[in-house]
């Protein structure tokens, strides 16, 4: 492997760590319809405002969300709704998993 293929691999790692968690998914999820202010984000998951905010932090620093601060609130959009097309591809897997398990039993 090249140093540039090490490069390539490390950055799509960084991406996909960043979206390996939970909560990060759903707002992942919730951004696909439409930008969201950080108020609103808190409320879907009911965590607290710091939270929230790390998870939106890490999110952008990975290249996955953008910010826009209007008035005093920031909302927050997907950078590339495309990545969405990832997420279903995981679907797909999940369910693909399921009926194969299902079949070996």
């Amino acid at each position: 492997m090249t140093n540039s293929d090490k490069k390539k691999y490390r950055l799509r790692a960084e991406i996909v760590k960043a979206m390996a968690h939970p909560t990060r998914l759903f707002f992942m999820n919730e951004l696909a319809k439409g930008k969201q202010s950080v108020n609103a984000l808190r409320e879907m998951v009911g965590c607290d405002i710091s939270t929230v905010s790390k998870h939106l932090s890490v999110m952008k620093k990975a290249g996955i969300v953008v910010d826009e601060k209007v008035g005093n609130q920031v909302f927050y959009s997907l950078k590339l709704p495309c990545i969405m097309s990832f997420v279903a591809c995981i679907e797909t897997l999940i369910k693909e998993n399921a009926v194969e398990n299902i079949s070996c039993l």
